[in-house]
């Protein structure tokens, strides 16, 4: 049962904190929207052009939902927020594909670095959760003055193009205009490739780079024109009239392509039950202050089907809520902080508890907000470094698919031990209200004042007390821009930031995704009791 005082000040102050960074997220996910900027989407218009949405929206079913990944990609960078790329999921004839579209208003479609990052962790969403993967390419190769960080990584798009195929996943390539240079190799390495006629451009070097090499004269559509690949080269296997045309023989390829999904929980879904309490009420649940915890619990009330969630040892461990539900139909295991600092206990209840989603093949839904394990003398000899590398260690080698929502705060080694980044989940989206370090701002600022103290009096000198000031006053600012949700989407540690209301759908639609892929088998070990 739900405790929380919707009409309570503390409720209504925290709404009220939320809707503000929502409302700056709308302001930054607009300047994606925006691409090159209006003097460039009007250009692109007057040739008869469709934007990238205006394609991915043509593509996908209509009335289908489009999961949006790494919108803020740039963001903070010399570069467009976006950067030039829209990727997601989206229904393409009933199947789930990853779409990634070139923005063709932004420097010409051009891959900056972030758009590399960006595309590479498409491809790599395409490979875990077994999606067809459509690129829809309108590119001028690489971004030339970032070209040293762009290059040697940047050959990964094509290997991934290819173990894709090998791996029995679909790639197909819709070509709206140029696609040279290295792009070329795009359409070179996928499945099933469609060029609209007059407009595709497909070479490896443009008319000027031949004269140059070679002295030879040659025109656009002799050297790398849709017709020409279509009767001459055979790199086209369809040969659109426009773009419209060239869209629906992309859906005609995919509904040929008789896809089934191979994951259990695809024979395990249930019946859907909407969840008791108003999802709108997820924008008073966190603190602007993130010292202060609350209870995960009404965060689950708010997401999982019928508001059920059958708590595994709640009373053994109480910072961290673990437990089983069911979420748009789909069996869950949940993770959840509750009082942010991981204790022994909750490290081997959350180890217990990973072993046992295991067992069953059950995805698992961490809900982060944690400040790290606990430190101290008594914590260190009760064995915390142990206990919390049973929780790591658990989660590292965990086969079912994982999913993280950062809600509140997100340090240290807790980050860790509650699936962030680096250890791969599926999927990883936050809040507006998250935040995530080493550790916190003024602590860390704290720990190095004390170090440069302790150094100045091992030295014989006397400390810099208003030098000490200035310094902590410059890392806490400096650690608590670097910390903030957009700073890191922008560094494509998430998959976005999303608007708290929206974590169930995201969560639906991420958990029918996983599942077009077959489960991995399980770890050749029973369940440790810790």
């Amino acid at each position: 049962m739900s405790r929380l005082d919707t009409s309570g000040d503390d409720y209504l102050t925290r709404r009220e904190a939320m809707l503000a960074k929502l409302a700056d997220l709308d302001a930054e996910h607009a300047k994606a929207v925006a691409g090159g900027g209006e003097k460039y989407l009007r250009r692109h218009r007057e040739r008869g052009k469709l934007l990238a949405r205006e394609r991915i929206e043509l593509l996908v079913d209509p009335d289908s939902a489009f999961l949006e990944l790494s919108p803020l990609a740039g963001w903070g960078s010399d570069f467009p927020v976006g950067a030039g790329v829209v990727t997601g999921i989206g229904v393409v004839e009933g199947v789930e594909c990853v779409i990634s579209a070139n923005d063709p208003t932004v420097r010409g479609g051009a891959s900056n670095p972030w758009t590399l990052r960006k595309t590479l962790r498409a491809a790599d969403i395409a490979l875990q959760n077994r999606l067809p993967l459509i690129n829809l390419v309108e590119s001028g190769g690489a971004d030339l003055p970032t070209q040293k960080e762009i290059f040697i990584p940047g050959g990964r798009v094509f290997r991934d193009l290819t173990r894709l195929s090998a791996a029995g996943i679909p790639t197909i390539a819709l070509v709206f205009g140029n696609s040279t240079a290295g792009g070329a190799y795009v359409p070179g390495m996928s499945d099933h490739v469609v060029m609209v006629k007059e407009r595709a451009k497909v070479f490896l070097g443009g008319p000027p780079l031949v004269k140059m090499a070679t002295g030879e004269e040659a025109d656009d559509e002799s050297l790398g024109g849709a017709e020409m690949h279509a009767r001459v080269s055979g790199l086209a296997d369809y040969l659109a009239a426009d773009e419209r045309d060239a869209l629906r023989i992309g859906r005609q390829i995919v509904k040929g392509l008789n896809w089934r999904r191979l994951g259990i929980a695809a024979q395990a879904v249930h019946a859907v039950r909407d969840p008791r309490y108003d999802e709108d009420e997820l924008l008073g649940i966190v603190p602007e202050d993130l010292k202060i915890p609350f209870d995960p619990r009404e965060v689950i009330a708010r997401i999982v089907d019928g508001s059920d969630f059958d708590e595994f040892k709640p009373l053994y461990g109480g910072s961290l809520v673990t437990g089983w539900a069911r979420l748009h139909g789909y069996p869950i295991g949940v993770l959840a902080n509750a009082r942010g600092v991981l204790f022994s206990e909750e490290a081997q209840k959350a180890a217990q508890f990973v072993q046992l989603a295991n067992q069953t093949r059950t995805p698992l839904i961490f809900l982060q907000n944690t400040t790290g394990y606990m430190v101290g003398k008594d914590y260190e000899q009760g064995g915390i470094i142990k206990h919390g590398a049973m929780m790591i260690n658990a989660v590292s080698n965990s086969t079912v698919p994982h999913i993280t929502i950062v809600m509140g705060a997100s340090y240290g080694a807790g980050n860790y031990g509650m699936c962030g980044r680096a250890y791969d989940p599926r999927f990883l989206f936050t809040w507006p209200s998250a935040k995530s370090a080493v550790m916190g701002p003024s602590q860390l600022a704290g720990v190095l004042s004390i170090v440069g103290r302790a150094a100045a009096q091992a030295r014989g000198q006397a400390y810099d007390e208003e030098g000490d000031a200035a310094m902590r006053q410059m890392v806490e600012a400096q650690i608590e821009a670097e910390s903030l949700p957009f700073f890191l989407s922008g560094r494509l540690y998430d998959d976005g930031v999303i608007d708290p209301r929206d974590t169930r759908t995201v969560l639906g639609l991420c958990l029918s995704a996983v599942n077009n892929a077959p489960a991995p088998e399980p770890a050749g070990f029973g369940v440790f009791r810790m």
